[in-house]
C-alpha cells in the first residue's frame, strides 16, 4: 500500500552548542505524519532564508549554490521513494531517511557481484558451461578491474554509481588502452551487461546504464577454403608424417562441420546407422550443448577407417588422433605455406568450408546446413549465405532451365 502523504521540508536548526547566528540546514521527510530529519551539513544565516520556501533568499553566488545542492538532495529523496516502491518495500519516513544516509543495506559492489558470478559459472563446468566460458568471463571481469582502477582510482564501485557514461568510458577504454578491435569490444560490453541485468533483476540497480548505447557487431567475412583449394590440401604428399596426420582431421572436420573441441571428443560409439541405412554422427556441440545429427559424406568414412587402427583410437574414448588445438593451427599453417594457399588457415575455417564450398555451394538447403553445424537460429548460418557469389550463380541457373 502506498502512503497516504508525503511531503518534504527544509528549514534552519539551532545547534545546542554552537553560539553562531548561522544555523544548519536541515531536511524533514514527513510520510503520513511521520517526521525524520537529516542534516545537510550546511550553515545558513537565518535573516537570508525563506521558511515557507525552504529555500535560500536572494540571488547572490551562494544563496545559488545553497539552493542547486537543496534542489539535488530533493530529488534523490524522490528517487529514493521510487527505488522503495520498486523494490516492493514500504515508503515510511525512516525507511527514506536510511536510503538518503546508506543506513541498513551493504552497499553492492560491481567486482563482488561480477566475482560471485564467476564462482557460479565454474561450479558449473560441464554441466551448464565448458571451460572456454569461464575463461571469457574471468578476462572480462580483469578487464572490468582494470578499468575502474584506470578511470576512478578504486578497487571497486557501488553498482548505483552505474550509469551511461561508465558505460561509455568503458567502451573507449577497450578500444585505446586495450587497442580492441569494435567486435572484441562488443563482446567485452555484453559479458558486463550481463551483470548489470543480474542486477537489475535482483532490484539492487533501477536503471540500466546500457538503455541508448548501441551494440551491434559489425559483419566479419569468413574465410573458408575453395574445392580448388580442397584438393590441393588432399592431393599433396607432404615429406613428414605430422603434417599428413593433421592434414587429415582438418579435411575430416571440412566434411563434417565439427569444431577443433567436437572433432578431438568423438567417440567410436557416437557413431550409428541413421533413418536411411546411412552412418550418421550423434553429438552435442560442447559450445552450445546443443544437439548434432549429422550424415557423414564418404570422405569423412574413410579418415576414420584410415585412422581405426591407431594407438590413440584402439579403446575406443577417441575416433580420431587428434593434437592440441595449438599443434593443430601451427602445423596448418606449414600446410598452407606447402600449398601455397593465401589464407590464415586456422581449423575453425574447416568449419566454415563444410558451410559453404561443401554444403550451401551445392545447394543444401541453409535450413538443413544450420541443423548440422548444431546453431540454434538461422540467423547464426545466414552470414555464411552472404558471402556465396557461386550460391547465387548455382540458383540463378536453376531458375534459368525452369523458364526455359
Amino acid at each position: 500500500m502506498l502512503e497516504k502523504s508525503f511531503g518534504l521540508l527544509f528549514f534552519l536548526k539551532q545547534s545546542k552548542k554552537s553560539t553562531k547566528k548561522e544555523r544548519y540546514v536541515y531536511l524533514r521527510i514527513t510520510v503520513d505524519g511521520i517526521s525524520k530529519e537529516i542534516s545537510t551539513k550546511r550553515f545558513w544565516n537565518p535573516s537570508r532564508w525563506n521558511a515557507s520556501a525552504g529555500r535560500a533568499e536572494g540571488n547572490k553566488e551562494d544563496s545559488k549554490t545553497l539552493n542547486a545542492f537543496l534542489d539535488t538532495l530533493s530529488y534523490k529523496a524522490l528517487q529514493a521513494k521510487k527505488q522503495l516502491i520498486e523494490s516492493d518495500r514500504e515508503v515510511t519516513s525512516e525507511a527514506l531517511k536510511n536510503v538518503l544516509l546508506g543506513i541498513g543495506e551493504k552497499k553492492k559492489m560491481i567486482l563482488e557481484i561480477f566475482k560471485e558470478h564467476n564462482e557460479q559459472v565454474e561450479a558449473l563446468l560441464g554441466k551448464e558451461f565448458a571451460p572456454g566460458t569461464l575463461q571469457r568471463y574471468r578476462t572480462s571481469l580483469d578487464h572490468t578491474r582494470s578499468f575502474i582502477q584506470w578511470k576512478y582510482g578504486s578497487v571497486d564501485m557501488d553498482i548505483q554509481l552505474l550509469d551511461y557514461e561508465f558505460i561509455s568510458g568503458y567502451s573507449f577504454w577497450l578500444r585505446s588502452v586495450q587497442n580492441c578491435s569494435h567486435n572484441t569490444t562488443v563482446k567485452y560490453l555484453s559479458n558486463f551487461k550481463k551483470i548489470v541485468l543480474i542486477c537489475i533483476k535482483n532490484g539492487w540497480l533501477i536503471r540500466n546504464p546500457f538503455v541508448q548505447f548501441k551494440m551491434v557487431k559489425k559483419e566479419v567475412n569468413r574465410d573458408f577454403l575453395s574445392w580448388i583449394e580442397i584438393q590441393k590440401i588432399s592431393e599433396k604428399q607432404f615429406a613428414t608424417e605430422r603434417l599428413n596426420h593433421v592434414r587429415d582431421i582438418f579435411l575430416f572436420s571440412c566434411y563434417t562441420g565439427l569444431a577443433y573441441i567436437d572433432v578431438k571428443n568423438l567417440r567410436k560409439n557416437q557413431i550409428s546407422t541413421g533413418i536411411d541405412g546411412e552412418q550418421w554422427i550423434y553429438t552435442q556441440r560442447q559450445k552450445t550443448d546443443s544437439t548434432t545429427r549429422l550424415p557423414l559424406l564418404p570422405k569423412a568414412l574413410q579418415l576414420i577407417e584410415k585412422y581405426r587402427d591407431h594407438p590413440q583410437c584402439q579403446d575406443g574414448t577417441h575416433l580420431l588422433p587428434v593434437l592440441s588445438n595449438q599443434k593443430m593451427n601451427s602445423y596448418l599453417k606449414e600446410i598452407a605455406d606447402v600449398c601455397e594457399i593465401n589464407k590464415p588457415l586456422t581449423f575453425h575455417i574447416a568449419r566454415h568450408t563444410f558451410a559453404t564450398t561443401i554444403t550451401l555451394a551445392n545447394g543444401v538447403p541453409i535450413e538443413t546446413v544450420s541443423k548440422m553445424l548444431g546453431h540454434k537460429s538461422l540467423k547464426q548460418t545466414q552470414h555464411y549465405a552472404k558471402i556465396l557469389d557461386t550460391k547465387i550463380s548455382f540458383d540463378m541457373k536453376a531458375l534459368r532451365e525452369k523458364l526455359q
